[in-house]
């Protein structure tokens, strides 16, 4: 991981509900490396992770998401922690599939990890991306036209994916790697 990942602004989507170690993990090691990262989401003061059975540390919201769609082209990548509640949330809200969307017209970066993916689903973005997850909805996402692989870090054109938190270095090591690498033109959809 060598570089560092100057002038590069990213975005974490989140809700309540968020793995804890899915959102936290690689908001500091991509901070670590340089970058500007910020927390967007529905809520505007601050959003509740979940930790094992329980919930988790509260994080500050940078930004909310409806602020963020004015604002899209000033990020480099996107990243979409997991969690159960935290997808399932956000897969219903048009502004937050809007967003992620944005990021997939522009050829632009995005990682998504566990239940993260779902968001994808609902953005239709998946016909025919080699994609890992969470065991739990590989059923979806195979529906949602995607190929499904059991691999703790998988990437096709920009798109990064990974299974559960055990899988968190070398999901942190792909993503920071595809955002040195830019937009990709195959990340690009209509």
């Amino acid at each position: 991981m060598s570089g560092k990942l100057t002038d590069t602004k990213i975005a974490i989507l989140a809700t309540n509900g968020f793995e804890q170690s899915e959102l936290m993990e690689p908001l500091n090691k991509l901070t670590d490396a340089g970058a500007q990262v910020l927390v967007v989401s529905p809520h505007s003061d601050s959003i509740r992770g979940w930790s094992g059975d329980n919930w988790g540390d509260s994080v500050d919201v940078d930004m909310t998401i409806k602020e963020a769609l004015g604002r899209v082209d000033e990020f480099d990548a996107l990243v979409l922690p997991g969690g159960v509640a935290n997808p399932d949330s956000l897969r219903t809200n048009e502004d937050a599939i809007e967003f992620t969307r944005s990021f997939f017209k522009a050829g632009k970066p995005v990682s998504a990890i566990c239940h993260g993916p779902q968001i994808l689903i609902e953005c239709d973005v998946l016909q025919g991306r080699e994609v890992t997850s969470y065991k739990s909805i590989k059923t979806d996402l195979k529906n949602a036209g995607a190929r499904w692989v059991d691999r703790e870090v998988v990437c096709d054109q920009a798109l990064t994916t990974s299974r559960t938190p055990d899988d968190l270095p070398a999901f942190i090591n792909k993503t920071i790697e595809e955002i040195r690498e830019g937009v990709h033109a195959g990340q690009k959809t209509a």
